[in-house]
């Protein structure tokens, strides 16, 4: 699986585990509600990629690391979770 494929799969799992439609989720990371189902939609057709900021903004609204993305297996996935979970309990 490319790293497109990986970004494309895991963006689309961790917003429907959050119930957000592609719009609320626009929305939410500041796009305008006429192109926010559009572009989130690219996102996770692999049309285009988020740039960093975006990138950021999106992971934290679906309360994930950066790095979820972009994780190829399931352990990776696990560690990740993990990690950001300690992180949150330490503050």
């Amino acid at each position: 699986m490319s790293l497109r494929d990986t970004f494309q799969t895991r963006f689309k799992q961790a917003r429907k585990a959050k119930k957000l439609t592609q719009e609320q989720l626009g929305i939410a990371i500041g796009l305008d509600e006429f192109v926010a189902s559009t572009r989130i939609n690219r996102y996770e057709k692999g049309v285009h990629l988020p740039d960093l900021q975006t990138l950021e903004s999106i992971a934290n609204v679906l309360e994930v690391s950066p790095a979820y993305f972009f994780a190829e297996d399931e352990l990776a996935l696990t560690i990740l979770q993990v990690v950001k979970e300690t992180g949150k309990n330490s503050k």
